[in-house]
């Protein structure tokens, strides 16, 4: 996989967080419809990968602290099994105001990688089932594909069973 400056891609805070870590991907543009329902599943169908491939990151409150899930867009956030996996008792998903700037990131491009203020982060256990995976490269219209192991490294985070 290619890094943006050689193949000449947007930079964005994820797109430099994995150059500077030395991490491969390989940068996935695509026309964003705003009248699209659902960011993740637009990005499934425009860039022709399957949409448990392609993960969304959402932001909740886990016992008062911001937690990051990430989750096939084909599936729902477990919010439950989301504040069991860091050690809390009840999550809630957070406002997108508040999501927003904690990432640095708009709702609907919000990357697990590069965000503002470093949170929490599981990753859905399914992802180590494929080769690569894609996630939002940090803004709409365009994401990454990286190896799971390496969005693990990217982000400090754990793989956790957290969809359903």
């Amino acid at each position: 996989m290619a890094k943006p400056r050689s193949q000449g891609g947007p930079a964005t805070p994820a797109t430099v967080a994995l150059t500077a870590l030395g991490i491969p991907y390989t940068p996935r543009a695509y026309e964003h419809d705003p009248a699209a329902p659902s960011y993740g599943l637009e990005a499934a169908t425009a860039l022709g990968v399957a949409p448990e491939r392609v993960f969304k990151t959402l932001l909740a409150e886990a016992d008062g602290r911001l937690v990051v899930g990430v989750v096939p867009v084909s599936t729902m956030l477990d919010l439950k099994a989301l504040a069991a996996s860091v050690g809390a008792k009840r999550a809630v998903m957070a406002a997108p105001v508040l999501a927003e700037r904690k990432t640095g990131y708009v709702v609907g491009g919000i990357s697990p990688i590069g965000q503002k203020t470093a949170l929490p982060t599981i990753v859905d256990e399914s992802a180590a089932l494929w080769e690569t995976v894609l996630v939002s490269g940090g803004r709409r219209g365009f994401d990454l594909e990286l190896a799971p192991d390496d969005l693990l490294r990217a982000t400090g985070g754990a793989y956790g069973d957290i969809a359903r």
